[in-house]
C-alpha cells in the first residue's frame, strides 16, 4: 500500500549529493517487497504483497521539497498471499474489503518529507483505498546509495509503518483480525535514462 509510495524520502534522506533539478527514479521490481501484515484471530500473522504497481518518484536533494511521489496499485489480480488462496483472494476483491470492481486500484501521493540525520526520517502523504483518502505516515531508512554495473545511481531504502483498516471501509470481521496493518517496503531504486 503505501509504500508502497515513500521512495521521495530518500531526497532527504541522502546527504551529499549535489543535483541542480529532480531526478527521475524507476522502481526495480525485482528487488522490491511492498507488503502487508496483520494478526489473525490471535493465532497467526498473515500477509498479502502488492505486485502490480506504477509510480513515478523525483528526487530533488537540493531543494527536497519539490520532490514528489505518485504510485498507483492496480488492485485487479494485483495480491500475492501465497499458494492455494484463490478464496481469499476473491474475498479481498469483494465489497469487504478493496470492492474492486468499484474501486480497481489504490494510489498514493507524498504529501511531506522529514530528516535529521540523513539516513532515517519520515514521509507522509495521502492513501487512496476502496474510494477513502486518509493521511498515512512511514518511517524512512535509506540502505544504501550506489552505482549500477552502467553507472547510474542506484538507492536502496526501507519503510515502515502501520495503518488502520476501517479507516478505507474495511472493517470487515474486526476485532477477530485485527484492524491494524502493518505495511514494510523494500526497495531499489535506478535513476530514469
Amino acid at each position: 500500500m503505501t509504500r508502497l509510495f515513500l521512495a521521495a524520502s530518500t531526497a532527504l534522506l541522502i546527504a551529499g549529493a549535489a543535483q541542480a533539478e529532480p531526478v527521475s527514479y524507476e522502481f526495480d521490481k525485482s528487488h522490491t517487497l511492498i507488503e502487508a501484515r496483520w494478526e489473525h484471530q490471535g493465532y497467526s500473522t498473515m500477509s498479502l504483497q502488492f505486485t502490480d504497481y506504477d509510480g513515478t518518484l523525483d528526487l530533488d536533494l537540493d531543494m527536497p521539497e519539490n520532490s514528489a511521489v505518485d504510485i498507483t496499485f492496480n488492485l485487479i489480480d494485483g495480491f500475492w498471499v501465497g499458494a492455494n488462496q484463490d478464496r481469499f483472494i476473491t474475498h479481498l476483491n469483494s465489497a469487504d474489503f478493496f470492492e474492486t470492481e468499484v474501486n480497481p486500484t489504490a494510489h498514493f501521493v507524498a504529501t511531506g518529507f522529514a530528516t535529521e540525520d540523513g539516513e532515517t526520517g519520515t514521509m507522509t502523504g495521502d492513501l487512496t483505498m476502496n474510494g477513502v483518502t486518509s493521511p498515512v505516515s512511514l518511517a524512512v531508512t535509506l540502505n544504501q546509495v550506489g552505482e549500477t554495473r552502467d553507472g547510474n545511481t542506484k538507492l536502496g531504502f526501507t519503510a515502515t509503518g502501520s495503518l488502520m483498516r476501517s479507516e478505507w471501509d474495511m472493517g470487515f470481521a474486526v476485532p477477530y483480525v485485527s484492524d491494524e496493518i502493518e505495511l514494510f517496503i523494500s526497495t531499489e531504486l535506478t535513476a530514469a535514462e
